[in-house]
């Protein structure tokens, strides 16, 4: 599990998160929403460790992260999994080569054994066979899964996912929040999501929190997000007629 505690973050005079609080459950697919600008790519990178908060504090399990040498973070960041919006795959790496850089910083394993468990990430993600292909050789839903057997090569306990959907099209999206969701699921992974795919939220979304103007307003699932009054989370989540629709049939069942 992790927990944020009090997490204010400041940029100079300008307030991005004031006094956020919250916990992110093993076994879940926990979901940070909400509109442009609302702190949840400051809130995700403060989780990761890649910002300092001016305020607060942020526990992997009973260890308080920002208060660890640089060798104990070093161990919680190998715990760690990490799949970035345009998926971050160096070109000039074939598929295998990607998938397997973080063994190759992090682990002492022989080459078999690298090659063992890179066989088995591309499986798990549905690309066996593709381990000599380039990213510009495969199309942008099969780099994201590229990126999603990377981000789970090391076997990880914790797995960020920054707009994990970004530029795909609704099938290929669906594709990947299941894959994720399985996965997390499989291994009892803590897996954080920062997304504006409303269609993740009603299908994986198990522990949703919605920022605005840089605080936590409402929290729930899935299912409270169809029978919610929420003011804010309504404007947000219903923007558009075809969800609106929605909400509409399930409250009349």
């Amino acid at each position: 599990m992790i927990r944020a505690t009090h997490i204010s973050k400041s940029f100079g005079d300008k307030a991005v998160l004031n006094d956020v609080s919250t916990e992110f459950y093993p076994g879940k697919t926990n979901l940070i929403i909400g509109r442009s600008g609302t702190g949840k790519t400051v809130l995700l990178k403060l989780l990761v460790g890649l910002l300092n908060p001016t305020e607060g504090n942020v526990y992997y399990g009973d260890a308080d992260f920002f208060r660890l040498n640089k060798k104990e973070k070093r161990q919680i960041r190998m715990k760690v999994g990490m799949l970035f919006q345009s998926s971050a795959l160096f070109d000039s790496m074939s598929v295998e080569e990607n998938i397997r850089f973080p063994l190759d910083m992090f682990t002492n394993d022989t080459a078999k054994e690298k090659n063992k468990r890179v066989d088995y990430c591309l499986e798990r993600v549905n690309l066996t066979g593709v381990n000599q292909r380039y990213p510009s050789e495969i199309s942008g839903g099969m780099q994201k899964r590229v990126g999603i057997a990377r981000a789970i090569v090391l076997d990880p306990e914790y797995l960020f996912c920054d707009e994990p959907n970004s530029g795909l099209d609704p099938k290929t999206a669906i594709l990947i929040d299941e894959l994720i969701r399985s996965i997390t699921l499989e291994k009892n992974i803590t897996t954080v999501i920062n997304t504006h795919d409303m269609n993740s939220v009603m299908e994986i979304g198990e522990n949703i929190i919605l920022l605005h103007q840089g605080q936590i307003v409402w929290r729930g699932n899935k299912d409270e997000v169809l029978e919610t009054d929420h003011e804010i989370l309504l404007d947000f989540i219903f923007a558009s007629p075809f969800l609106q629709r929605l909400r509409a049939a399930a409250l009349n069942k």
